[in-house]
């Protein structure tokens, strides 16, 4: 039973009498187990707990705080002395609660943070501890192992020192003045750049196809598109299927944040590596019998890291395959404008455009870090004709969109198709020149490349200089080559390449007087591996 106090009854007790004016009234407690259970009475039972009770209250009441100061401090004195004020009791209990240790994290942040395993991230931090310089840091690591276009920088500066403030801020004020960049801008891109991403694409495949500006979401990078996309096509637990060799990056770009899977589909140096429909269905069906539901086939034409392309013939077989099977096809073509070979590209979207295919299971991913050597602008492409893909794949955006300035610029640059026109063949023909260069060095050295024709990089055979014909030994190899030789290379294990000794080399990062160095470097290895074996 629970008893409170009337304001007009009279106080029962001397201490009720002198308590403070505006303190609450004390709640007295009476148990009734005694009553009700009790073999003692009321006396026993009731009456002598209730007062046990009500002293133990007034105790703690009495104990709990010191009496308010008739003249209450001002607000700036008050404050002055909060360092001096005791700690309640609760909460100077809250450090005697749970365990003492570093705040937690999610599975997810702590799975992310976890040190770098695969060999192509490694190499990439170890060239950022050591990189190498010409003049200022001679002994440094050589990098090639970022597929990074450096050979025509000088024709973007060019341009950009012509027209950059122009393009961002304007000269007569309107859509390019500070009122056109400052707001917000559409997360899924302007559609003037759009527009102009529009005329590139097709300036790149050689007029070949016309994109649809409609079809089209812009976000910053390649990375996010594929990521978006796999998040629109796939549930957590889902798979896509990749032939191999395919580009490490794939492993980060596409699972972490989705929760999908990719099963690598391997692919031979017999077949110059391109991918057979045999082993995809063996594959689709191996990976339904673990209980692995298959949502589509990841594809990179031009190859990355193998550089070659996929025969026209070829890409009617997987439309087919998907067809079949009811999966969606995403085409990187990413470096579709890299080339430096006589075979013909073909883009997905020619396929699509002018055969009779189920449009809505193609998705194409582009991007300006490649062929226009703009990483660091950001810029990505998701092309379909999903109408479901793009509504989903424009709110997403909001988490990867381009800044407006870039985009201004970005409309100036690929609006100037006489710039952009002779950019494409002056790359096209220093990136040429490059890789002749850089496999002539190799084939002295008796090392070969694979056949290809597209890309920033060779597709390097070193398997002659491993000690065993295996995954270790091409490890082995690799951190030679990286800790000794001071190169940074990709390991084909990296790229999940079934057979062991392949390694990509990117080459557009160099100068020609470097790829002397290289090559040099490259020697004193193989030296030192064929005379342990």
């Amino acid at each position: 039973m629970t008893r409170s106090k009337s304001p007009a009854h009279e106080p029962e007790s001397e201490s009720e009498a002198r308590r403070p004016t505006g303190a609450t009234g004390m709640r007295l407690i009476v148990p009734l187990q005694g009553v009700v259970q009790g073999r003692g009475g009321l006396i026993l039972g009731s009456l002598i707990p209730c007062a046990l009770f009500y002293f133990f209250q007034l105790y703690l009441k009495r104990h709990r705080s010191p009496k308010p100061d008739s003249n209450p401090t001002s607000p700036s004195q008050s404050s002055s002395n909060l360092a001096d004020l005791q700690r309640s009791s609760s909460r100077s209990n809250l450090s005697s609660r749970g365990s003492f240790g570093p705040v937690r994290v999610s599975s997810r942040a702590s799975s992310i943070a976890k040190p770098n395993d695969s060999p192509y991230y490694i190499g990439l931090d170890k060239v950022s501890e050591d990189p190498y310089d010409r003049v200022h840091n001679p002994n440094g690591i050589i990098q090639l192992g970022l597929s990074e276009n450096r050979l025509c920088f000088d024709l973007i500066e060019k341009w950009l020192s012509e027209n950059m403030k122009d393009s961002v801020i304007g000269t007569e004020g309107g859509d390019l003045s500070i009122s056109g960049i400052a707001p917000y801008q559409p997360c899924d891109g302007l559609m003037e750049l759009k527009v102009a991403m529009a005329g590139f694409m097709s300036q790149v495949v050689g007029r070949s196809v016309s994109f649809d500006p409609s079809q089209m979401v812009l976000m910053s990078g390649a990375t996010p598109a594929l990521e978006i996309l796999s998040f629109c096509l796939a549930d957590p637990g889902n798979a896509f299927l990749v032939p191999t060799p395919y580009y490490p990056g794939f492993d980060r770009d596409m699972r972490w944040r989705t929760g999908v899977e990719l099963i690598p589909v391997h692919c031979r140096s017999t077949d110059n590596f391109i991918i057979s429909i045999t082993a995809l269905d063996q594959a689709f069906n191996q990976t339904r019998k673990r209980g692995i539901k298959v949502r589509g086939i990841l594809i990179s034409n031009p190859a990355n890291p193998a550089g070659n392309l996929l025969p026209r013939e070829t890409l009617y077989n997987l439309l087919d395959f998907a067809r079949e099977k009811n999966i969606h096809i995403v085409c990187d073509e990413i470096f579709a404008g890299s080339m430096y070979g006589s075979e013909e590209f073909v883009s997905m979207a020619e396929i699509i455009d002018t055969e009779d295919f189920d449009k809505n299971r193609v998705h194409i991913v582009y991007g300006l870090s490649k062929d226009l050597s703009l990483p660091g602008f950001r810029v990505g492409v998701i092309y379909s004709f999903n109408e479901s893909v793009l509504v989903a794949a424009r709110k997403l955006t909001r988490f990867s969109s381009i800044s407006a300035p870039t985009q201004r610029l970005l409309i100036s640059m690929l609006s100037d198709t006489r710039f952009t026109q002779a950019y494409i063949e002056i790359n096209k023909k220093r990136i040429r020149e490059m890789h002749d260069l850089f496999v002539a060095g190799l084939k002295k050295l008796g090392i070969k490349c694979a056949k290809s024709c597209a890309g920033l990089y060779c597709w390097v055979d070193m398997s002659g200089l491993i000690c065993s014909y295996s995954e270790k030994g091409e490890l082995e190899l690799w951190d030679k080559l990286l800790n000794i030789a001071k190169i940074n290379v990709t390991p084909g294990s990296a790229c999940h390449c079934i057979e062991p000794g392949w390694f990509r080399c990117c080459f557009t990062t160099l100068s020609r007087e470097d790829i002397a160095i290289v090559i040099e470097r490259i020697g004193k290895v193989a030296e030192t591996c064929k005379i342990s074996s």
